[in-house]
C-alpha cells in the first residue's frame, strides 16, 4: 500500500513537472519577445509618487512616436538605445516643469521582474530587457508597463500584443487566473537562479 501510495505521488510530481516544461518554455519566448518600461520614483513620498506618474505620462507621449514602428524587441531596443540622450532630456525637463530639481538616469538594461499584472494581463517572472528611468534616488516604488508589444496607454490604442506575440505567449498572459499556481512556480524558480547568479559574482 505504501508503495502504491508512493508511485502515485512520484507520478503526479512528474506530470506536474512535464506540465511545466511546455509553459517555462512559453514563458522563456515572452522575455525573449517583450521590452518594458520600468520607472523608479525618488521615493515613496506622495508628491515624489505624484511625480513619476507625470513623467510616465509625458515619456509615453513622448516615445509613442519613436517605436510605433517598431517590429521586433530587437528593433526597439535599438531605438530606444539611439534616443537615450533627448529621452533623458526629456525626463529631466519634466521634472524641472513640476517643480523638482532631482537628477535622472536613462538606460536600457536586463533586469529581473517578478510576476506582474496589468490590467488584463499578467507578465511572468524572469530577465527582461528593459528602458529604465531613474528619478532622483531611486528608492520609491516602481511603475512598468510594455513599449514592445505595447501595452501601455496610449501606445495600446496604436499596436495590440496580438500582433507580435504568437498564439502561445497570447494564452499565458491572458490567462492569469488559469496559470496562477504556474506563474507563481516560475517565479521561485527565477528567485533561485537569480541568487545563484548574484552567489557566483560576488565568489568570482
Amino acid at each position: 500500500m505504501k508503495l502504491l501510495f508512493k508511485s502515485m505521488i512520484c507520478g503526479f510530481i512528474i506530470s506536474c513537472l512535464l506540465s511545466m516544461t511546455g509553459f517555462c518554455s512559453v514563458c522563456e519566448d515572452i522575455q525573449k519577445d517583450v521590452f518594458r518600461l520600468h520607472i523608479l520614483a525618488n521615493s515613496d513620498t506622495q508628491q515624489d509618487q505624484t511625480l513619476k506618474l507625470k513623467v510616465r505620462d509625458g515619456i509615453l507621449d513622448y516615445t509613442a512616436e519613436l517605436f510605433k514602428n517598431c517590429q521586433s524587441r530587437e528593433q526597439a531596443i535599438e531605438t530606444a538605445e539611439k534616443n537615450l540622450d533627448s529621452i533623458k532630456a526629456k525626463c529631466q525637463a519634466l521634472i524641472i516643469e513640476n517643480g523638482f530639481d532631482y537628477g535622472v538616469e536613462v538606460y536600457t538594461t536586463k533586469m529581473d521582474f517578478n510576476t506582474r499584472v496589468y490590467k488584463n494581463f499578467t507578465l511572468p517572472a524572469g530577465k527582461y530587457e528593459a528602458l529604465r528611468i531613474v528619478i532622483g534616488s531611486g528608492q520609491g516604488h516602481n511603475w512598468w508597463c510594455m513599449i514592445y508589444p505595447a501595452l501601455c496607454i496610449p501606445c495600446a490604442q496604436k499596436e495590440q500584443p496580438e500582433s507580435s506575440l504568437d498564439s502561445s505567449e497570447m494564452d499565458v498572459i491572458s490567462n492569469s487566473e488559469q496559470y496562477e499556481i504556474k506563474f507563481r512556480l516560475v517565479e521561485i524558480f527565477e528567485n533561485i537562479c537569480s541568487l545563484f547568479e548574484i552567489r557566483n559574482e560576488e565568489y568570482s
